[in-house]
């Protein structure tokens, strides 16, 4: 905390003007310190008689000294396991092979006892099953319950939540619960020798890769976007178990009720392709999306946009591939005006060729494109379409 020796402090208000936050202030003859503070030190630097200072408030680390363990809350809904629950085992077991920990797995809902030998299957040690008929909806309170649980019993050192609608509001609850950190939407995880969970993640607009720790707390909870992530590999443990837990009639009451639930009618999403041509803001104008269109037309695929053509009006937002977004993963994704900005970078780094398309030798996209095509896309595009349309032509 921000602390400042009366004694020495001459009120001379150099600290006040200086304070980018307008955390401090005059008053009742002294210097009070607001809860604006964030802790910059700045005052601290400027302070010409060296009256302002910080003060350490670490305390003991709420962890148990021997938390190394991992654990993954699946996500099961409709009677099945959602395909972000096998990216989150991926990373889950990778990082529990880091540190020599176990791997644990939280199913929740009604049927959920069928999956647990399925997820053993890909290298969970210990799989905690909760089968309740009033678990058959997500409700948040029970699925709170639930994994609290789990954590005061399993006590691992870190927990992993896909960044999904599920997730994004179970996660939160569940972190206010253990009185820890809590980071979203992660792009990286990487954990060091001492069972300390990096976090990344872009911030300040994607300006920059955040590594965010959780030094004092345990355990260090994170979410991760579906696709961002490989899905976990079959590996069967010697001594992995199933084991059923029920929760308590209280636990399982909650102030949501269910009164219908209608099934969304199935859409084509980007996020499934296996061929994607993504067009950005250099395309210039709607005649090459047009151009860009025809493009995925002939090569069986669809098409992606980045935020500003969704903003423009010219895609719909399920078109839309970034953080914002959707994280994608096709065999092939051909970029066309797209710059390459951490927030588009970080949601394609799973597909397995990115062709990138742009007239700028140093644009961002380069670094992480397999093949690059320096040039305008104006001349570009008609030459692949017309190649395209002769193979096609040829082949029938």
């Amino acid at each position: 905390m921000l602390r400042i020796n009366h004694d020495l402090c001459t009120l001379c208000e150099h600290c006040i003007s200086v304070c980018p936050f307008g955390a401090l202030q005059l008053a009742h003859d002294s210097i009070q310190v607001l809860d604006a503070c964030r802790l910059c030190k700045i005052c601290v630097r400027q302070c010409p008689v060296e009256a302002m200072y910080i003060e350490s408030t670490t305390s003991t680390p709420e962890a148990t000294p021997d938390a190394r363990d991992v654990l993954v809350v699946a996500e099961f809904e409709n009677g099945g396991l959602h395909p972000v629950t096998l990216e989150l085992i991926g990373k889950g077991r990778e990082m529990a092979d880091e540190i020599s920990a176990s791997l644990g797995c939280v199913l929740i809902g009604f049927g959920s006892a069928s999956h647990g030998e399925y997820v053993l299957e890909y290298g969970v040690d210990r799989a905690f099953i909760f089968d309740h008929e009033e678990l058959e909806h997500f409700r948040i309170e029970p699925y709170t319950c639930a994994v609290e649980e789990v954590i005061k019993e399993f006590e691992p050192a870190i927990v992993l939540f896909a960044a999904t609608p599920i997730g994004r509001s179970l996660a939160p609850r569940v972190a206010a619960r253990c009185r820890t950190g809590l980071t979203a939407d992660c792009t990286t995880l990487e954990v060091r020798p001492n069972g300390e969970l990096v976090q990344i993640r872009p911030a300040f607009g994607g300006n920059i890769m955040a590594q965010i720790i959780t030094p004092n707390h345990r355990p260090q909870m994170a979410t991760m976007r579906y696709k961002i992530m490989d899905p976990a590999k079959p590996r069967r443990n010697p001594g992995a178990r199933v084991e059923v837990r029920e929760l308590a009639s209280e636990a399982l009451a909650s102030a949501i009720k269910v009164l219908n639930v209608e099934k969304r009618p199935p859409e084509v999403s980007i996020a499934d392709a296996e061929i994607i041509v993504a067009a950005g803001r250099g395309i210039g104008d709607r005649e090459t999306l047009a151009l860009v269109e025809k493009l995925a037309h002939l090569l069986g695929g669809q098409v992606g946009v980045t935020r500003p053509l969704v903003e423009a009006g010219w895609a719909d937002y399920t078109q839309q591939i970034g953080l914002s977004g959707r994280a994608i993963r096709p065999k092939l994704l051909i970029t066309v005006g797209v710059s390459g900005a951490v927030q588009f970078s970080a949601s394609v780094t799973g597909a397995e060729v990115i062709v990138a398309i742009n007239n700028d030798p140093h644009a961002p996209i380069f670094k992480v494109a397999h093949y690059g095509l320096v040039g305008d896309l104006h001349e570009i595009l008609p030459a692949l379409i017309n190649d395209l349309q002769e193979v096609t032509a040829y082949a029938i």
